[in-house]
């Protein structure tokens, strides 16, 4: 059996929800996928991840894990960019990794490719991510050894024949990317499958105020149907999910795609699930960034204090129902995911962990929001797009204890205050405590009122 590939025979593998095992559940569901792609015998079906941050080069990994040794059915590729270095100390930590796991050794060994970390940790030798991830190490998750991956630099050599594409860019990078994709996909005679995993919006304000979510900047970049693009997203770590911790998401699209996806897709650690409601879901797993670097920020300036952190909570938490109110006709079926992933993110996601470390005076604002060792930070250019767009005038409701309108965000304090912290740069870190602690603020349950009772829901917002 290839290496690659090791302990995928005694694999079990959810079908319907109910569980089968070995290879025979894998292979039928290979089968299906094939099916539906019109692929002929020799012609594999052909996976390739764009982006090898933490999260996109984990999902490859679990695909690699399952459906790797049926190589003349299933052809599974990563494409990062080159020529990204390693520094030593990173280097020093991933032979410290690699010599704690007898397993990771051996296989190393095995590949003949230990030696170039002895090098790269003694200075004698430059690794780079592209070559490490080879090996199974991807820079933003050093701790966490991942399978061997084949990833190609080269990204027309990557995308040009894909039939699925799974997006692990971070939104702030998706329109560049796929813009160039697109000129290879100019002779297509089909259009492809693409799942994004990316958690990010942009706020496009002319010619009326709307949010452009990371499917909507690859359809309008390369021309594939929105029926042909979904989304997966839910309350994820992806260290955890490649060491199997319980996990589950959701895959959101066309029916024609994501049922089958979601069976694909659906391991016995990781539950897929499927829903038709795409850009909504995509935009909560962008809102919740928003508030998980302020959740940080008052985790590093009140020393952990569970009881701070609950009276963040109380007032994130009113305002993420209060923005849901404007862009959900049926918010309430987004309470569940939307609470899920807000609660896992503020746990142990890199937005609070960003947030703690500007507070603690570790990181600055001028290091920029894409951070070594974790990659980019995208609650930052959510708060911009969130702010911008609900301070649009053109949107106003009524102001509770004023007889006026106001722009939504002027019932929305914490994304105000991060807004002048993250963006303008008027005000330190601790002016998140001083938001929270005005003794003009009001009861969070007000706010929860207003979106409840009143009629705020701006179609327009997100215009599907």
């Amino acid at each position: 059996m290839d290496e690659t590939s090791e302990g995928v025979a005694n694999n079990t593998a959810y079908s319907n929800g109910l569980v089968q095992s070995g290879n025979g559940a894998l292979e039928e569901k290979i089968d299906e996928m094939r099916r539906l792609f019109g692929k002929a015998d020799g012609d594999p079906l052909r996976i390739v991840g764009v982006g090898a941050g933490a999260w996109g080069s984990v999902f490859a990994a679990m695909l690699q894990d399952a459906y790797g040794s049926f190589r003349n059915k299933v052809q599974i590729r990563i494409w990062r960019r080159a020529g990204r270095s390693v520094d030593r100390a990173t280097a020093e930590h991933l032979f410290e990794v690699i010599n704690s796991r007898e397993d990771v050794l051996r296989r190393l060994i095995r590949r003949c490719a230990y030696l170039k970390y002895v090098e790269g940790r003694l200075g004698d030798r430059m690794l780079y991510a592209d070559e490490i991830l080879k090996d199974g190490f991807c820079l933003n998750m050093i701790d966490t050894p991942l399978c061997p991956l084949k990833v190609v630099t080269n990204l027309q050599e990557a995308v040009w024949d894909a039939d699925i594409v799974i997006n692990g860019l971070p939104s702030t990078e998706t329109r560049e990317v796929f813009e160039e994709i697109s000129r290879y996909w100019k002779e297509r005679i089909a259009d492809p499958v693409i799942i994004s995993l990316a958690k990010g919006i942009e706020a496009e304000l002319e010619p009326e105020p709307r949010i452009i979510t990371p499917t909507q900047m690859i359809s309008r970049a390369t021309g594939v149907s929105m029926e042909n693009i979904l989304y997966l997203g839910g309350p994820n770590i992806a260290s955890e999910i490649y060491n199997k911790e319980y996990a589950n998401a959701r895959i959101c699209g066309a029916e024609k795609w994501r049922k089958r996806l979601a069976r694909f897709l659906r391991q016995p650690h990781f539950i897929v699930w499927d829903n038709g409601d795409l850009v909504t879901h995509e935009v909560m797993g962008g809102l919740k960034n928003v508030y998980a670097i302020g959740a940080g920020m008052v985790a590093a300036l009140t020393n952990e204090s569970a009881t701070s952190k609950s009276v963040y909570f109380a007032h994130c938490t009113s305002e993420m129902i209060f923005i849901t109110h404007l862009l959900a006709e049926e918010p309430e079926k987004l309470a569940g995911p939307l609470l899920a992933d807000t609660y896992v993110t503020l746990l142990k996601g890199r937005n609070a962990w960003y947030g703690q470390k500007l507070a603690k005076g570790e990181l600055s604002l001028d290091m920029g929001d894409s951070i070594k060792g974790k990659g980019m930070i995208q609650g930052v250019s959510a708060v911009k797009a969130f702010y911008e767009l609900l301070g649009q005038s053109r949107l106003s409701i009524g102001h509770p204890n004023e007889n006026n309108h106001v722009a939504p965000v002027e019932l929305c304090p914490i994304l105000k205050t991060l807004y002048k912290i993250l963006i303008l740069r008027e005000l330190s870190s601790d002016a998140i405590l001083q938001t929270l602690r005005d003794e003009t603020m009001n009861d969070p349950r007000e706010r929860i009122e207003i979106a409840q009772s009143h009629a705020i829901y701006r179609p327009s917002l997100l215009r599907k």
